[in-house]
């Protein structure tokens, strides 16, 4: 199966999200991640969804959100099409010691650091799922104590917006 990344414009109400959500459940898709946050326009909310399906179950469930009614647009971002990011807070055990190997890491792969402690530096990275996976890698030697990675977002490239002539059904 194929990863896809449908990009879902919604009227900013309560349940919208669990609605959404739901349709993808009842057909037994696997949500790899999701994202939702505020939009350009007041009152509407972007929801990221990245799943693994088949183009005609893809289409299908496209049309079926398509239907859902605080639902105003929906997307599919192919991935050179769109610019997609995935966001990472991770706290590694460091000591003296070990400190600046940790930094190395993190300057290697343009994080930052955003917290240091006594026995743990905590860690801020954006970037593509993979570039972030690596990141881990690199930092796994030293111990992760803990760590939280928000779901991918995506923007189509170039100047359309998806907003673009995109008004709540009536």
């Amino acid at each position: 199966m194929a990863r896809h990344t449908l990009s879902v414009l919604v009227e900013d109400v309560p349940g919208v999200l669990t609605r959404v959500a739901s349709l993808f459940a009842r057909r037994a898709f696997n949500i790899h991640s999701l994202a939702v946050g505020t939009s350009e326009l007041e009152g509407l909310s972007r929801i990221t969804v990245v799943v693994d399906a088949e183009g005609d179950l893809l289409e299908q469930v496209t049309k079926q959100l398509n239907k859902l009614v605080n639902v105003i647009k929906v997307v599919e971002l192919s991935s050179g099409g769109s610019v997609q990011r995935d966001h990472l807070l991770v706290k590694v055990r460091s000591d003296a010691a070990s400190r600046s190997q940790v930094v190395q890491a993190v300057e290697l792969f343009r994080a930052s650091v955003v917290d240091v402690s006594t026995d743990s530096v905590t860690i801020e990275a954006t970037g593509a799922a993979d570039k972030l996976s690596a990141l881990l890698e690199v930092l796994e030697p030293f111990g992760i104590r803990e760590l939280v990675r928000s779901g991918t977002i995506a923007v189509g490239r170039g100047g359309k917006s998806m907003t673009d002539r995109a008004l709540p059904k009536s």
